[in-house]
């Protein structure tokens, strides 16, 4: 199985590539916020506590996050692989998904982190939230997502760069650029 994390910040393209890579590999997608806002959008329990953590722009317990990507996991036993958006945010979520897979018998091949400065990552969430209307694209919030993302999630990164799985590429320019080069790291495995 060729399962992937896709890591960057808020804005940084981790959706738009994402996309392009399930086509091209046949992997399947898990964002932990798609799947936080079909919760919120089915208005389960878990959906109505997403929402409130979200709304005041506070990452989901893990116990929570995990939960649900197994449950993804799960309902594709014949996927080739999968890209994990959003996740893991930190070192303990790393750990647990590397038990997690274990436990299915698989691993992360690769983490591959899209870097973009905080000035374009402004100017594209500015764009989105136009586009899209998301909530959690709200300057306030974004902010606090964004600082979230600096002062947290970022040392996630040594983690997978003890295990000679971190690959950075570019984040800023043509779509198609850097998709070809997302395709030459994964190409590797």
């Amino acid at each position: 199985m060729l399962n992937f994390v896709l890591f960057g910040p808020p804005g940084a393209g981790k959706g738009t590539q994402s996309e392009k890579l399930i086509e091209k590999y046949q992997l399947i997608h898990i964002s932990t916020g798609d799947l936080f806002r079909a919760h919120i959008k089915d208005q389960s329990a878990l959906g109505q506590r997403v929402s409130e953590l979200i709304a005041n722009g506070k990452l989901v317990p893990d116990e929570i996050t995990i939960a649900m990507l197994e449950e993804e996991v799960d309902k594709n036993p014949d996927a080739k692989g999968f890209i994990f958006d959003g996740f893991p945010r930190t070192v303990p979520q790393a750990e647990a998904l590397d038990s997690f897979l274990e436990r299915k018998g698989t691993s992360i091949a690769g983490v591959i982190a899209l870097d973009v400065d905080q000035e374009e990552l402004t100017k594209r969430i500015a764009q989105r939230q136009l586009e899209t209307g998301r909530v959690d694209d709200q300057a306030d919030k974004l902010q606090k997502r964004i600082e979230e993302y600096f002062s947290k999630t970022i040392h996630v990164l040594p983690y997978y760069e003890g295990q000679q799985k971190l690959s950075k590429v570019n984040g800023i320019g043509k779509i198609d650029d850097i998709f070809a080069e997302l395709s030459a790291v994964i190409d590797q495995y």
